[in-house]
This record gives structure tokens, C-alpha cells and sequence, in this order.
């Protein structure tokens, strides 16, 4: 599942990253509000964890706006203000939920799963498929046909984030800003130990090849059979 954070502090915004990747989660990151604005009205995402105290635009306007589009994307508040007319106004505005830091991020997990568990709007499909391979989005389950594939959550993040870009080549770059911590070290091979680990699940023993290596680029998921 993709999460959307919007949270200018970046010591925060790194620590709820990480942890969401560790979780098998693909996420991306957003440091003001109008950013966030354009990234929750032009992507795809199942969850937004949004900061109020944002420059540019603050949540509470990010919110209303993506409230007009008629987008129903779940959104949990992440804010200092835990006055009880804060949090009311908050949730009137059409947030789901509401944290109030400092906060422990097991405590941010669990409401976003149990956000998630609500199925308040419809969402994103509950798949994404390419071929024969299949990802459960609900279950983070991934088949081969009718072979289940056992993935880390790091391979299965992976996965997810090739097959919400199929057919485009994904860099080194990509991957470790998506999979990894943003200051991760491209300079070593992790991403590719992880890639060829991920092949070699996905693709050994079939016949057909979808996850393809992009000579001194990248990678790209595509079937070209």
C-alpha cells in the first residue's frame, strides 16, 4: 500500500518513513503543504499522514482542497495542538484520524491499520498484476501463477513500487529514495543485492521475464513476452 506524508520537520518525516517502509509500505514524502496538495491530487495513494503546522499551506487548508475534489483518501492528522477543539475541528474537516505529538510510532502504525481496516471509501484496486505475477494488496501476499512467492518486506516494497510504475525504467536513485531512507548510500550495491534477490523470486523459474535490467540506468517490470 502507498502512503502519502506530509510533515515539514524532517527528523519526524524521516522516522515515520522508515518505519513504513520496515512495515512493507511504499511510501513518499512531502515537506510543505502545496507540495503535498499536488502530490495527494495527482497520486494514488490508500493513506495520507498529514502534519497541520506546514509552511506554504497548512493541513488543514490541504485538506479542505483535497475534500473538494471529492478524493476520499483516509487521512490521519499529525499535529502539537491537542486542545479538544483542535481535534474537532480537525476530524469536521473530513481527517480520519488524529495524533497528537510527541507520539510513538506504534501507535501511528496501529491507527493506520485500523484506518485502513475501516474501508470507509472506496480505494485503490485491492491487486496489481502483470502477467501471471499478482500482489495482494490487503494480505501483502505475492503469486506466481499458482506459486506463492515468500518476499522481506524490503523485496516486497520493491515490488509494489515496480508494479505502480510498470513499463517505466525505474533508477538506482528511485529506489533507494522510495525503499530506502533518503539519506541512504547509493555508492554501494544494496539496491542491486535486493533486485537480483527479488529476480530470482520472481522470475528463476518461469518462462517469461518481467523484472529487466536497464544497462547503466536501471530496472524496469514489463512483460515483453
Amino acid at each position: 500500500m502507498r502512503i502519502l506524508v506530509v510533515e515539514d520537520d524532517r527528523d519526524i518525516a524521516r522516522f515515520v518513513s522508515k518505519g513504513l517502509l520496515e512495515n512493507g509500505y511504499t511510501v513518499d514524502v512531502n515537506f510543505d503543504g502545496e507540495t503535498g496538495l499536488h502530490s495527494a491530487l495527482q497520486g494514488h495513494y490508500d493513506l495520507i499522514v498529514l502534519d497541520i503546522m506546514l509552511p506554504k499551506m497548512d493541513g488543514r487548508t490541504l485538506l479542505k482542497r483535497v475534500r473538494e475534489k471529492e478524493i476520499h483518501i483516509p487521512v490521519i492528522f499529525l499535529t502539537a495542538k491537542d486542545a479538544d477543539e483542535d481535534i474537532v475541528r480537525g476530524l469536521n474537516l473530513g481527517a480520519d484520524d488524529y495524533l497528537v505529538k510527541p507520539f510513538s510510532f506504534n501507535e501511528l502504525l496501529a491507527r493506520i491499520r485500523a484506518v485502513l481496516r475501516r474501508g470507509r471509501t472506496p480505494g485503490p484496486a485491492s491487486k496489481l498484476q502483470v502477467r501471471d505475477l499478482v500482489l495482494e494488496l490487503d494480505g501483502h501476499r505475492v503469486f506466481r501463477g499458482d506459486r506463492r512467492i515468500e518476499l522481506t518486506p524490503k523485496e516486497y516494497a520493491l515490488l509494489e513500487f515496480f508494479m505502480r510504475h510498470l513499463g517505466q525504467i525505474i533508477t538506482r536513485t528511485m529506489i533507494s529514495e522510495k525503499i530506502w531512507d533518503y539519506h541512504f548510500d547509493i555508492s554501494t550495491n544494496v539496491v542491486d543485492v535486493h533486485v537480483s534477490h527479488l529476480r530470482n523470486k520472481i522470475d528463476k523459474d518461469f518462462e517469461h521475464k518481467l523484472l529487466h535490467t536497464v544497462k547503466g540506468v536501471g530496472y524496469v517490470l514489463e512483460d515483453r513476452g
